[in-house]
């Protein structure tokens, strides 16, 4: 197995756990007989996590090297996504989910610095495929929640067995890519210490994914209560709105690398922005099921490429660090996720669900104006590193 078969793998692996935890959320809102409002200040523990992780993420990156850090939180993180299952509380579940955001971000930190570190080292493209690959092993996990629902199985069980398989055979995989120190995250270079505003070029790619992994957040914790409040879809329907939308975003990002190669970034990126919002119009007018997940289905399209580019982007662009830079993106673009539950748990308390989804509307529109600093950002690397193989 290749370098970057190993870590395509190793991102397949690492979603499985929370993918089969999104099917069994509207169980748990009537086991803690929460609202959406109620679920929505719950589910905001996930975001609250990550974010505070993210502040030192970068710098931990940058001081164990992505390698070793992937190997310690894969652990971690699969310990961690047990504790939903059990919280019985609105309060318990808010922090578990806190400590899986935590462990999520630092250890996804890790698989994208790993995946561009290959890129930056070999000129071949694998971003879009790791992500595609990674949603393949979300959607893996969202239809082993959707069964174990529908046949309102132990989820616990499964989640134990699932950490299990999942640490065995990541754990192989990480121990087989090159040892620390033979690949630098950094350029080669000492990661400056200090304070140092983000670079405005870093900024408008890190508000651009803002815009679109709102979107993709919002639908994984909300397209099940969707479907089921909308159209009393059982909970095993409803699961596989969650499947659908993941498995749309997963076919989209294996072909990213190709379509990066015939589109620049930035007009990439403005036409899925479109295509999304074009997905949210079928939503809102969907008069049963199958139009609705068709809608699911197509804003996945518009939604899947966001990341992977606001990955490679970030990397490019000036700053501290590629690790510090990825940290940064991940931190400004995954505030949506503490702000969005909020807002569309908010709104659909006050008027019903199908309103409230609307609210990614505005944040598409967003990410299509701000789509061209993808392309500045990949000018600048590509210069930057002419430059420094010109010295």
């Amino acid at each position: 197995m290749s370098r970057a078969q190993r870590i395509c793998l190793i991102f397949f692996l690492q979603p499985i756990a929370f993918g089969a935890w999104l099917p069994h959320i509207p169980g748990i809102q009537t086991s803690l007989d929460l609202s959406n409002g109620g679920l929505a200040i719950a589910l905001a523990g996930l975001p609250a996590g990550t974010l505070t992780a993210l502040l030192f993420a970068g710098r931990l990156a940058d001081w164990l090297g992505a390698r070793r850090l992937t190997l310690l939180f894969y652990p971690v993180f699969l310990t961690a996504m047990l504790l939903p299952l059990l919280a019985p509380s609105q309060l318990l579940l808010m922090a578990s989910l806190a400590l899986v955001g935590g462990a999520m971000s630092i250890l996804e930190l890790g698989l994208n610095v790993l995946a561009d570190d290959y890129e930056t080292a070999t000129s071949h493209r694998i971003m879009s495929k790791a992500h595609g690959l990674w949603s393949f092993g979300l959607l893996t996990g969202t239809l082993i929640g959707s069964l174990v629902a529908g046949y309102a199985l132990e989820p616990v069980y499964t989640g134990l067995g699932i950490a299990i398989l999942v640490l065995a055979a990541a754990t192989t995989v990480i121990l087989r890519l090159p040892a620390p120190g033979s690949v630098s995250t950094n350029g080669g270079k000492a990661p400056r210490k200090g304070f140092r505003l983000p670079h405005p070029l870093l900024l408008g790619v890190c508000f651009f994914t803002f815009g679109t992994t709102l979107v993709e957040g919002a639908v994984a914790d909300w397209a099940a209560i969707f479907l089921r409040d909308t159209f009393t879809a059982n909970l095993g329907i409803a699961g596989l709105g969650v499947s659908v939308f993941i498995l749309t975003v997963a076919v989209t990002r294996l072909a990213g690398d190709r379509l990066r190669r015939k589109l620049s970034a930035g007009r990439l990126a403005q036409c899925l922005a479109l295509i999304g919002l074009f997905g949210l119009a079928v939503i809102w007018l969907a008069p049963a099921i199958p139009a609705a997940m068709a809608g699911l289905s197509i804003l996945g399209i518009g939604a899947a490429l966001a990341f992977p580019l606001g990955v490679t982007a970030a990397s490019a662009a000036p700053g501290t660090s590629p690790a510090s830079n990825v940290a940064i993106l991940s931190f400004i673009a995954l505030t949506g996720f503490l702000a969005g539950p909020l807002l569309i748990g908010t709104v659909a308390d006050h008027t019903d669900i199908r309103i409230g989804l609307m609210v990614l509307a505005p944040m598409l529109c967003l990410s299509f104006l701000l789509a061209p600093f993808l392309t500045r950002a990949g000018h600048r690397g590509s210069q930057a590193c002419f430059e420094a193989a010109g010295t």
